[in-house]
């Protein structure tokens, strides 16, 4: 299923993503390697036994990028120009590897483009719930969207 343009989202409207991933060390690791994060609280299991957590955290950003991929596919897959921001970013609980993510999407935001009379602007509220239902982080994304065409 692809995305929705932007005449077919509505405020208020939830979606409750079906995909859901489990989140592996080697996900952490290389996530980390590849963004440059050298942080020994993500990459250093003899480290992270030290810490409050007894673990490596997953790195907060793979997570962020996470619960957005995990979105996609039923609402801007094919059908988004591009993300305008990120706002309102939060991480209530740490996910670790071996957490199963979820997450749902609710539209709290739709408006016009100005300079786009093609486009138009949503802003989703993204949920990512763990496999125990704790919330492991939220945040607002502003993207801009594909009307439908004429």
């Amino acid at each position: 299923m692809g995305g929705k343009y932007f005449e077919e989202f509505a405020v208020g409207q939830t979606f409750v993503h079906e995909v859901r991933r489990t989140v592996t060390d080697m996900d952490n690791i290389l996530f980390s390697a590849l963004t440059h994060n050298p942080a020994a609280i993500h990459i250093d299991h003899e480290y992270a036994k030290t810490t409050e957590f007894g673990r490596p955290l997953v790195n907060s950003i793979f997570t962020l990028g996470l619960v957005v991929g995990l979105s996609v596919q039923d609402t801007t897959l094919g059908t988004t120009v591009g993300n305008l921001g990120w706002e309102e970013v939060a991480f209530p609980k740490p996910v670790f590897a071996g957490d199963t993510i979820r997450a749902e999407t609710t539209v709290v935001g739709l408006r016009d483009s100005k300079s786009r009379p093609t486009q138009g602007i949503v802003t989703f509220e993204h949920r990512a719930l763990n496999q125990r239902q704790e919330l492991v982080c939220t945040c607002r994304r502003v993207a801009l969207m594909l009307r439908k065409p004429q």
